[in-house]
């Protein structure tokens, strides 16, 4: 098999924890072994990281983008086209509106390469809207409809948004977010009581979780709010914080009994195989990979009306959505699941039989190779 030579752009990449980040690197080596070999430019945030590092067979460049936020988009924009220039990929994949994309433009301008766009959110902080509100965000809106090859679409709100400013039909193609179910698997019965004897929990607490970054936009402080409420009537459940972020110092100061801040980690499937709800309030969301890998361990999913939460999630069938900032809506989630242990159990059990037939990272993988070899071929 020819192998072909793909350049991803992205903001932040491993170490650093988020939903495109993780989808990214569950995706390198599947793609590998459909024939693609993967190249990965991203932002030096921690200049303690090597500049240039192997991951999971994927080379990784590190770029310079320190000082002002506009300095160093610039520079993280000229270094990534530079290197660009070096590396003569088939192809390019750049993941959101902003500077990735730019440099992807410069890579079709210049090396007459095919360019693919993944929008990772929607709504009021989304590509779309974040573009019209800055100063040069509608001339870039208006580059990209015109020369990107195939804008990568993760879900049904991020395809509307993309058609209602222009995009044809034509070039918007759907490869929904995927994960690894061989790996994010549900534990047995006693291995799920392992690992809460090992984190300190008891055999019977109730046990919701959040993986995520600590951000305004997951509402986080809404959730702690409630859950001093939720604790009148179950004193035994338990909410684990997992992630780091701006918002940490401000929720700890908030939070009560029955909320443990857990840190960041680079592996969530031991904590996601010791509870029972994955809790999801954002306002705003693409298609979660959290929300994914939490389901694929059979945890009943409770979350927000945003983003693609519709495309996974049936309401009341495999999990329970709720309006966003509705702390009532919240609380009564809450309390469904646990206070009925065989709907939390069959919610569950749902959920992951949906991850397993339409959310699978060899899914999106293969989807994602065709596309590029497709691509290719047509340059």
């Amino acid at each position: 098999m020819k192998s072909l030579q793909v350049t991803t752009i992205i903001h932040g990449y491993f170490p650093r924890v988020g939903g495109a980040e993780t989808q990214l690197r569950a995706l390198v080596p599947h793609l590998r072994s459909q024939g693609i070999e993967m190249t990965i430019l991203t932002r030096r945030y921690d200049t303690g990281l090597p500049a240039y590092q192997k991951i999971d067979e994927a080379a990784v460049y590190r770029l310079p983008a320190t000082g002002h936020k506009i300095v160093a988009s610039l520079s993280f924009t000229i270094s990534a086209f530079f290197r660009l220039l070096r590396l003569r990929p088939e192809l390019v994949h750049a993941h959101e509106f902003i500077s990735p994309a730019t440099v992807a433009l410069l890579a079709e301008r210049f090396l007459q390469i095919p360019m693919v766009i993944t929008s990772h959110r929607s709504g009021e902080i989304g590509d779309v809207q974040k573009m019209r509100r800055k100063l040069s965000g509608p001339m870039r809106l208006r580059a990209l409809k015109k020369r990107v090859s195939k804008f990568v679409v993760i879900s049904d709100e991020i395809w509307d948004e993309l058609t209602a400013i222009g995009v044809d039909e034509d070039r918007l193609i759907n490869i929904t977010n995927g994960v690894d179910t061989k790996r994010f698997s549900p534990p047995s019965v006693d291995e799920k009581l392992v690992r809460r004897k090992e984190m300190g929990f008891s055999p019977d607490a109730q046990i919701a979780i959040f993986t995520g970054r600590l951000v305004p936009e997951k509402r986080l402080d809404l959730l702690i709010s409630v859950w001093t409420k939720l604790r009148e009537t179950h004193p035994k459940a338990e909410l684990l914080i997992l992630g780091a972020g701006a918002e940490e110092e401000s929720l700890k100061a908030t939070a009560g009994d029955g909320i443990h801040f857990m840190g960041s980690t680079n592996d969530v499937l031991p904590f996601l195989q010791m509870a029972n709800i994955f809790v999801l309030p954002s306002i705003a969301e693409g298609l979660s990979v959290a929300l994914l890998e939490a389901m694929s361990c059979e945890l009943a999913p409770l979350l927000t009306d945003v983003g693609g939460a519709r495309e996974v999630v049936q309401h009341q069938e495999n999990g329970w959505i709720i309006p966003p900032d509705d702390g009532e809506a919240l609380l009564e989630g809450l309390e469904a699941f646990f206070g009925n242990e065989k709907m939390l159990i069959e919610r569950g059990q749902a959920a992951r039989q949906r991850v397993v037939s339409a959310f699978s990272i060899e899914i999106a993988a293969k989807k994602l190779a065709n596309l590029y070899f497709d691509l290719a071929k047509r340059k």
